[in-house]
């Protein structure tokens, strides 16, 4: 089973319904104990990284136990930046630290870029991943965020605004999108198909 996290920080609804069009059904676990079950555990988000703190230590233990059993994790947006070790945007709210490195705000160039960004861009393939099997090099897809991971060893997509950034990270179990797959049309389905697929072979 999928694992959809509620932690009140994002629009479940359109997560559920991108699944449910892939034929990939999820479950929202009221408890951390319920994620136990799960091959794979998703992580979304919109807004500001302190909603993350609301993942508190029992989550995060639950979070945990089941990667380290195996599971997959994907972090979407928000979610994505909580695989980090934390961001500039709420300095005294741990991420959960499994990608090195700290998300800091979009520059918006002396007023010549419009924070958040907000809208469709390219990503730009940095190295092959299971979870962008399919998706071409210069894929437009759906952002909204403010804050972005930094390129690092575990990016496998980039994007630019202003300056580069984390689009897609992959990290062995661990994953996530700085967009939404959700909104991003067929690229967004096939990066969904993608990570249920490796869900299903867990």
């Amino acid at each position: 089973m999928i694992a959809l996290i509620d932690y009140g920080a994002g629009n479940l609804t359109s997560v559920r319904k991108a699944f449910a069009a892939i034929g990939a059904p999820i479950v929202t676990p009221a408890d951390p104990d319920d994620l136990a079950r799960a091959a794979a555990l998703v992580v979304p988000g919109v807004g500001h990284f302190g909603a993350t703190g609301s993942l508190g230590p029992a989550w995060r233990g639950a979070v945990e136990r089941r990667v380290e059993a195996g599971a997959l994790l994907f972090g979407i947006c928000l979610g994505l930046q909580w695989l980090y070790e934390g961001s500039t945007e709420a300095p005294d709210v741990e991420g959960l630290g499994r990608i090195a490195g700290v998300c800091d705000r979009l520059d918006e160039d002396g007023g010549r870029l419009k924070v958040p960004h907000v809208g469709w861009n390219a990503l730009s393939i940095v190295r092959p991943s299971r979870l962008l099997e399919g998706v071409p090099d210069g894929a437009y897809v759906y952002f909204t965020h403010s804050f972005a991971a930094p390129v690092t060893a575990e990016t496998v997509a980039a994007a630019a605004h202003g300056r580069a950034f984390a689009a897609a990270v992959e990290s062995g179990r661990v994953m996530g999108v700085q967009f939404h797959p959700e909104k991003s049309g067929e690229t967004g389905l096939r990066i969904l198909r993608n990570f249920a697929a490796m869900a299903a072979g867990s």
